[in-house]
């Protein structure tokens, strides 16, 4: 018999949905330099927040502060646009 393996999830700040970590873009607080940093790989090491690629979600995490609230950390408007960005890829 397999074994089913599991798939780690997260919520989404934005929508308050719990969806697989793959669907969600990690934003981080690095433990030693209390930086933060957008992680694409997932496996930076520090104290993470999730939104899903979606605007809406992007919009509502950021009007209502909540992922300076998470990471407890202000955070600066280059990530942000960062952020945005990686929601709302280029053409």
């Amino acid at each position: 018999m397999l074994k089913k393996k599991k798939i780690p999830l997260r919520m989404c700040l934005g929508c308050q949905e719990m969806k697989p970590k793959k669907e969600l873009i990690r934003v981080v607080k690095t433990a030693k330099e209390d930086e933060i940093k957008i992680d694409i790989t997932g496996k930076l090491s520090g104290r993470g927040a999730y939104v899903c690629r979606n605007m809406e979600c992007f919009e509502k995490a950021y009007k209502a502060k909540k992922l300076e609230r998470a990471l407890e950390h202000q955070i600066a408007p280059d990530i942000y646009e960062s952020l945005r960005k990686e929601i709302l890829p280029v053409e």
